[in-house]
C-alpha cells in the first residue's frame, strides 16, 4: 500500500483489521516466511493497495528518518552522470508518495553491499543522528557468505590504515568450500569487514576488489547489513532488521546451502 498515509498500517493492526494467520497480532510482531496477512476489506484500503512493489523498500519511518534497504549494485550518491543513486530514488519516491523532503544518509554502503540504510528527513536529524552513530555506533549485524569454511568462530585484530580495528565473526551455515558469516564490526574503518576477512584467507564471494573473484552474474557482492539499532528520543531503541535480497539467497543456494535452513538461520537472528 505506496501510497496509504503514514501509520495507516499500524492503524489497521491496532484496530484489528489486519491479522497475522488469521490472528490478532501487533505493530512490532515480525513477519516469517510462510506468514499471511489478511486485511478487512474496504473501499480505503482497496484503494491503496497495487500489485506493483515500489521502488524504495522502506523498513521504517517517521517524521524525522526513513530507514531503506538498499539492493546490491545501487551506490548511495550519483557516480555517474546517467546512473540511479540511493538518495535520488528515495527523494523521488518521497515526492510521487507527496511527501517531499531532502535526504541526508547517517550511515553508508558500499555500492556492492546491500542492507539497511538510515537517510534523515533534515539537516537538524542528520546532525542528531550523525552525533549517536559518531559517539556510540549502530550495533551493525552483518551477513557475509565467504570462500572457504574457517576453522572456527573468531575475532580479526589487524590494524587497518594504521588503526586499530576490530571484526568478529561467527559461523553459522556451511557450503560447498563456502560459509555464512555472522559478522559484527566493532571499530569503523572504510571496506572493514570486506578487508578483514580477506586476511585471513575467506574473502567475500563476488568481491573482485578484496579476491573475492569476479561474478558478473551479481549487481553487488555477498556481504549484507542485516540488523541495525539506533536510540529514538521518544521510544528508546530500536532495531531494524532488513530482508536478504533474493540475489544473495539464490547465491547461498548455489553455494550448497538449503534455502529454508538458510531462512530459519536469519530469521532466529532477527
Amino acid at each position: 500500500m505506496p501510497t496509504s498515509p503514514f501509520g495507516y498500517a499500524r492503524k489497521l493492526i491496532k484496530n484489528g483489521a489486519a491479522k497475522q494467520n488469521a490472528a490478532q497480532t501487533t505493530p512490532d510482531k515480525k513477519l516469517a516466511l510462510h506468514d499471511i496477512i489478511t486485511l478487512k476489506e474496504s473501499n480505503t484500503t482497496a484503494g491503496h493497495l497495487t500489485s506493483t512493489r515500489p521502488h524504495l523498500d522502506i523498513l521504517y519511518e517517521d517524521s524525522l528518518i526513513l530507514i531503506a534497504n538498499k539492493p546490491p549494485g545501487l551506490p548511495m550518491h550519483r557516480t555517474a552522470e546517467f546512473e540511479d543513486n540511493l538518495v535520488e530514488v528515495a527523494q523521488a519516491y518521497m515526492i510521487q508518495r507527496a511527501t517531499p523532503c531532502k535526504l541526508y544518509p547517517i550511515n553508508r554502503l558500499d555500492r556492492g553491499t546491500s542492507g539497511a540504510v538510515i537517510l534523515a528527513k533534515s539537516s537538524s536529524s542528520a546532525a542528531i543522528y550523525g552525533r549517536q552513530v559518531k559517539e556510540t555506533g549502530l550495533n551493525k549485524l552483518y551477513l557475509a557468505l565467504v570462500h572457504g569454511i574457517p576453522g572456527e568462530n573468531g575475532v580479526i585484530s589487524e590494524p587497518l590504515d594504521g588503526k586499530a580495528s576490530e571484526t568478529r565473526y561467527k559461523i553459522l551455515l556451511s557450503g560447498e568450500e563456502s560459509s555464512l558469516l555472522a559478522v559484527t564490526p566493532i571499530s569503523g574503518r572504510m571496506h572493514q569487514i570486506r578487508r578483514h576477512l580477506n586476511v585471513i584467507g575467506h574473502p567475500i564471494v563476488g568481491d573482485k576488489r578484496y579476491n573475492g573473484g569476479e561474478m558478473p552474474e551479481l549487481s553487488g557482492f555477498a556481504l549484507h547489513s542485516l540488523r541495525t539499532s539506533l536510540i529514538l528520543d521518544e521510544s528508546g531503541e530500536l532495531t531494524v532488521c532488513a530482508p536478504l535480497s533474493e540475489e544473495m539467497m539464490i547465491l547461498c543456494t548455489r553455494k550448497g546451502i538449503d534455502r529454508d535452513l538458510l531462512l530459519e538461520t536469519v530469521y532466529q537472528l532477527v
